[in-house]
Order: structure tokens, then sequence, then C-alpha cells
């Protein structure tokens, strides 16, 4: 099975990085391709996967490991497929990364999905909904104005949307965890923007009572109904974001020294509220005099929803109580304006919070933390702004001593994570006291990267105990972090940055595969994070060419493909007792028909659009363009028509209306030959011979939109297009369609 798993996330990151290649290579618009061939090579592409993945269900050797790489190869198709609609839009220069896009990409997705069961097409699936209702609403080329209400409507949506999901999977209508777990964050999420009484002025105050109101109903469901420990979790981390939340839009209101008391006061009679809590719990553990005198044979464990709630209220009272009492204790010393060296003040009562709880450990577990965090997070203000290196040292000193003296690993981390920040405090007063050099920021990572991994290697030296695994844990994470940091930073010596990349992507696999060899899954499913992070960040770093990326990362994912299967070949795996025929040999009929319905997609848009390009008429119309870069797409310019905003006269009449409105637009062409604003085509009326009409979008007073707003340009030439074009030259048909077909510099 370990040899299994370790082929099996072979060939998942190798598919990735194919994947991720092709992405890349569209999103370049490399010019050496015209608009036929770029339909060929996506289609053809498409193809290809769904091809793999049905002559990998015929192979009879190594069933397991042809049946997964069958799945990947065929959910790798159902992604190919959405990237050849995003190329149609590329090529005819359609919206960027608009809902109709991720639309027809959900539709084969939800489709896959209800046939297979396969939990990737669940949350690719969820993904491409709510992608698609996000541009629907919200569309990235056109600027629609909603009311507060219209506002509301669509958060219940989203709400209602994701209660429904986690609804089916509690009652196993929908088997997919991932599905149940993202539904139930953007649940309270939702809730939680909602809650914004600066966005939501009339109804904020409202939905601060369903939003608890759904809370407490979390709370109730996951320990009486229904024991859940993950989701009672994040019931608590909800309920600690709410609090966290709501005191920081009232400290915004009515910031002042008495506020800012009562929220020490506040986090004071919390405290003591955990404390007679856990006094209660413990009372029920033990048994009433009643009950003592009876003859009882075996004893009364207690009963794992009373200890269950015991740590979701510590996990509340730590959380609300640190972030509330270091904002109200950093608060009250800036706001008492009248104190001399406020600095300092703060140092004192960090201080006078760390010391204590360090030196004594039979304070209560959830107080001692909560004061100890609260001073280590007021200290770091402190020596931030005292900028001395003496008293950083010092400080330094208490992060350890609080680090060695606590217990449980979540404050651990916490602690030092903290510890890092001083470190980098540290380094950052020593060297910009050498230097000014612009790469202290950089030379400060590398440090901390260093130590990290340094500690990371000592730890092996450390006999086996709780403080070994937390060191473990800590520096592998902050490694990690810090390496990533370093992919985005620039050269501190010659070629220094792409250094850094090829370590870090070398180093990260490495682990991947040494993790799962060593049978540690967290620490693999940590690695994992990261490496993904990596291929999707690195898309937006415009240092290296996507088309230099899109080869690169392609020739990795065939070799890794390629690795992972003879290792599998020379290692004979198998899996018994588990069906190994892959999802599109069972399902082969209704998969098909989804993929002939695929490709017909592609050839009708094609055609149509081909069609539009040769007959529609042609209208040249003056732009000001702007260059933004799409996701899927590559990069592209906004174009701003001359005719997307109607004159005065016909403004006023439309800038009241809310949402979204079609509108038919009437041009004629000014003695330059462009063709601009004329009037808006009312029901009935007939059009002058050389008028042309074209269709559009309006919201409000925001300017009008037909569709051709966004001009697709290979990478990196956005900026000379943004600066030399002044025309485009558009085709129209008889029904008002438009697409843009090119631009001009006169």
């Amino acid at each position: 099975m370990l040899r299994l798993n370790g082929v099996r996330t072979g060939l998942m990151l190798g598919v990735s990085l194919v994947l991720a290649g092709i992405i890349y290579f569209f999103a370049a618009n490399w010019s050496g391709l015209d608009r036929i061939e770029k339909i060929l090579i996506s289609a053809g592409l498409v193809l290809l996967f769904y091809g793999i993945s049905f002559t990998l269900t015929r192979l009879k050797a190594m069933p397991s490991v042809h049946a997964f790489l069958s799945d990947l190869f065929l959910l790798g198709g159902c992604i190919s497929f959405g990237i050849a609609v995003a190329l149609l839009n590329q090529i005819y220069n359609s919206h960027a990364d608009s809902y109709t896009l991720f639309m027809i990409w959900a539709i084969p997705a939800v489709l896959l999905t209800w046939i297979t069961r396969y939990n990737p097409f669940y949350v690719l699936s969820y993904a491409l909904i709510h992608l698609t209702l996000w541009f629907y609403f919200f569309p990235s080329s056109l600027f629609v104005v909603h009311s507060e209400e219209q506002r509301l409507g669509i958060g219940l949506l989203f709400a209602g949307i994701n209660l429904l999901l986690f609804g089916l999977t509690e009652i196993h209508r929908l088997r997919s965890v991932p599905i149940k777990f993202l539904s139930f964050i953007l649940i309270h999420v939702t809730l939680l923007i909602l809650t914004n009484s600066w966005a939501f002025e009339t109804y904020g105050i409202w939905m601060n009572i369903l939003s608890l109101a759904a809370i407490a109903f979390g709370f109730y469901y996951f320990i009486r109904v229904r024991l859940g420990r993950t989701f009672l979790t994040l019931n608590a981390l909800a309920a600690s974001a709410f609090a966290v939340f709501k005191f920081i839009e009232l400290a915004s209101r009515h910031a002042s020294i008495w506020f800012f008391f009562y929220g020490l006061v506040f986090v004071a009679i919390l405290l003591t509220f955990n404390v007679g809590f856990f006094r209660y719990l413990n009372k029920l553990g033990q048994p009433s005099r009643s009950e003592a005198t009876e003859e009882i044979t075996e004893e009364k464990p207690e009963h794992p929803n009373t200890l269950l709630t015991g740590k979701i209220v510590s996990v509340i009272v730590t959380v609300i109580g640190v972030i509330i009492g270091s904002i109200s204790l950093i608060g009250i010393v800036l706001v008492a304006s009248g104190l001399s060296d406020p600095e300092y003040v703060l140092l004192t009562l960090a201080l006078v919070f760390i010391i204590p709880m360090i030196i004594l450990p039979r304070v209560n577990t959830v107080v001692r933390y909560t004061v100890l965090t609260i001073g280590y997070i007021t200290g770091i203000a402190a020596i931030v702004w005292i900028d001395s290196l003496g008293l950083s040292l010092l400080f330094m000193a208490l992060s350890i001593a609080g680090w060695v003296r606590l217990q449980g690993s979540k404050q651990r981390f916490l602690t030092y994570a903290l510890l890092n920040l001083n470190v980098a405090i540290l380094l950052f007063q020593m060297l910009d006291t050498i230097s000014r050099s612009n790469h202290i920021s950089t030379f400060i990572i590398l440090v901390l990267t260093l130590l990290n991994a340094v500690l990371y290697a000592l730890h092996f030296s450390i006999p086996q105990s709780p403080i070994r695994q937390h060191v473990r844990t800590g520096a592998f994470f902050f490694t990690l972090l810090f390496m990533f940091w370093l992919t985005f930073l620039g050269d501190i010596f010659p070629y220094s940055y792409e250094l850094f990349n090829v370590i870090y992507f070398t180093v990260v696999t490495l682990l991947v595969f040494g993790f799962l060899r060593r049978e540690q899954s967290f620490d693999a499913g940590v690695s994992l994070v990261f490496w993904f992070a990596f291929l999707v960040y690195k898309y937006y770093d415009i240092f290296w060419s996507l088309l230099h990326k899109s080869a690169t990362l392609a020739l990795l994912g065939i070799i890794i493909i390629t690795l992972s299967y003879f290792f599998a070949r020379r290692s004979v795996i198998a899996e018994p007792n588990v069906e190994q025929s892959g999802l599109l040999r069972r399902n082969f009929v209704l998969i098909a028909i989804i993929v002939v319905l695929q490709f017909a997609y592609l050839g009708i848009y094609s055609v149509r659009s081909e069609i539009l390009l040769t007959t529609g008429t042609t209208v040249k119309l003056e732009i000001q363009p702007l260059d933004p870069r799409s996701l899927l797409q590559g990069d592209y310019v906004v174009l701003n028509y001359s005719i997307s905003s109607p004159p005065e006269s016909i403004a006023s009449e439309l800038e009241d209306y809310r949402g979204q409105r079609k509108v038919k637009v009437v041009l004629s062409p000014d003695n330059r030959g462009v063709y601009i604003f004329d009037r808006l085509l009312k029901n009935g009326e007939a059009v002058a011979e050389g008028e042309v009409v074209i269709n559009g979008k309006l919201s409000g007073w925001g300017p009008i939109r037909y569709g051709i707003e966004t001009y697709f340009v290979p990478e990196g030439t956005g900026l000379e297009v943004q600066a030399k074009a002044r025309f485009a030259s558009i085709r129209v048909n008889t029904h008002g369609d438009a697409l843009l077909e090119s631009l001009s510099y006169q």
C-alpha cells in the first residue's frame, strides 16, 4: 500500500504539471499560431486526455495503477475542456473570466460528478458553480451597481446553496467529505460578511442574529444530535471570528479609553467564566453522595461530549481573549495621548503579562495561555516601536522561555511563530545599522530559512519527548514557508532568484515522496500544499515567461509520470479487493455522450464566430485601453470605447437603474469614418442606411458594455498596446452581436 500511495502521488503530481503547462502555454498567447491551429491543438489535447483515459482502462496489467491513472486523465480531460473554452474566448476576444466560460465548463463537470461520484469532480464542480454565480453577479468587465437589498439577496443565495449542499452531505444523499467541509465553512464566511454594518447599513444588524443563530445551532447539533469534533472546532472558530469582527467594528465607531477598558473587563469576565465552566465540567465527572453509597461494580467514565465541550470552549475563550485583549491593551495606551513614551508603557505592560505567566505554571491553562499571548503580541508592538537591539534580545529570551514552559502543540506553535517574528525584527535592526541595502528583507528571509532548516535537522538529536515533536513541527512548517517566500524575492547575488526557485521545487518534491515512504501522512500533506502553492503562484511571476514555464512544467510532468509508471512496473503493484476497472470503463456510454457534446460545443462556437468575422459589418471605434491579466487566458487589454459613455441626456435616464439591463444602441459614422453613439433603439424603430445596431448591457451610471471590451495579446505586450492603440475594428451581425477583430494605431 505504501508503494502504491507513492506511485499515485507521483502520477498526480505529473498530470498536474502537464495541465499547468497547457494552461501556461495558451495563456502566453504565442503569436506563432493562428486561430485555426490553436482551436485544433486545444481540441486535440481534450481528445488526447480522454483517449489516454480510455486506453488505460483496457490494460490488464497493474489494474490498480492503470485505474487510478485513467481516472486522473478523465479529470484532466474535463479540465482541458475548460481550458479549450477559455481559449476560444481568448481567440475571439470575448469577456475575460466571464460567467459563461465557467457555466459551460461546469455543465460537463456536474454531469461527470453525477455519473462517477469521484471526489475531485465534486470539488471541481463546486468551484465552477460558485465562480459562475460570482461572475454573473459581479462581472469582471462590467461594473454592476447593486442595491443593499440585492447584495443581501446574493449573499443569502450563496449561504443557502451551501446550506443545501451541507444538508445533502449530512443525510448522505451527497457523499463527498470535501464538499461537506467547504460548504460548512462558506456558510459561516458568507453570514459573517453579511453582518458588516459598513456594507449593510440597514440589514447588517439583523444578519448578526442570523449568524449567531447558525453558530448556536452548530454547537447544539454537533454536541447533542451528532457528535462531530472537527465541525465543532470549525464552529468555534466561526464564533471567535464573529466576536472579534464585532469588537473591531464597534472599536472603529466608539474608540475611547473607556471602550478599550471595557474590552479588558470583558476578557477578564470571559476568563473567569472559563474557570467556572471547567469546574462545572469536573463536577459532572464526580458521583453524588447518594451514588457513592450504592454498590457500583464499574466506574462511570466521563461523557465524551463533556470533554469535547470543554475543549471547544477553551478554543473560543483563548482566541477571543487574545485578540480582544491585545487590541484593548494597545488601544488604551495609544488613545491615552497624554502619556509620555507610550511605547515603554506597552513594553512594561507586556512584561507584567508575560513574566508571571512563565513563572507560575499552576494558573488555569486557558487563562495562562491567553494572558501570555496578549503579552507577547503587545511586546512585539513595543519593540518594533522602540527599535532597540538590547530590548529585542531581552524579549527574544522571554519568548524562548515561554515556549519551553508552555504545554500543548497549538500554544507552542503560536509562540514559535512569534519567536520567528522576533528574530526577524532583531535581524532587521542588526542589518539596518550595518547597511542600507535594498536587499535587507531578502537576507532576513534567507537567514530565517536557514535557521529553521538547521533547527529541523537538529531535532533528530533531541531525545524522544513532546519538545522534540514541537521543534520538528514548527521548524518544518516555517522552513517551507520562508523557502516559498524566497522564490518571490529579487536577486541578492547573480541568479539567486532562479536558484531559490529550483531548490524550493526540488526539495519540496523530494519531501513529498520521502514522507510518503516513511508513512508520515501529515508532513506529506503539508509538503503537497506548498508544492501546489508554488505551481499556482508562479503563474503570476512575470520574471520567467509563461511560454518557458509551459515547456518546463510539461517536460517535468512527463518525466515524473514516466518515472512513477516504471517504478510501478518494477514493483508489480496491485491493490487487492478493490474494483480497478476505472471510472470511464464502468460508465463508458454516458461519459462518451458528454465528451461528444463537449466537442460539439467547441465546434459550434468556432464556426459561429468565424461566420460572424466573415460576414459581419465592419465598424471602426475609438478606444482607451488598460492592461490586466486573466488566470486562464493570459494578458489582455481592457478597452473603454467612446460609445461606452452615452450622452448626458440619455445617461440621466439610465443612472437610477440597478442590476444589469440590456439595451440596443444605434451607431452612426462621423466624418472620420469612426462610429459614434447616436441613440438608443426604440421598439419598432427603423434604422437608416449606414447606421449599425449593437447589443449592450448597462448598470446604473456605469458605462455600457458590448462584450468586446477584452483584447487578448501575447504575454508582455499589453503595455505597448495600451500606449499606442487608438481604434478597434469590430464585426457586427444583423442581430447586433459583435466580435472584436483587431486594433489599430490610426
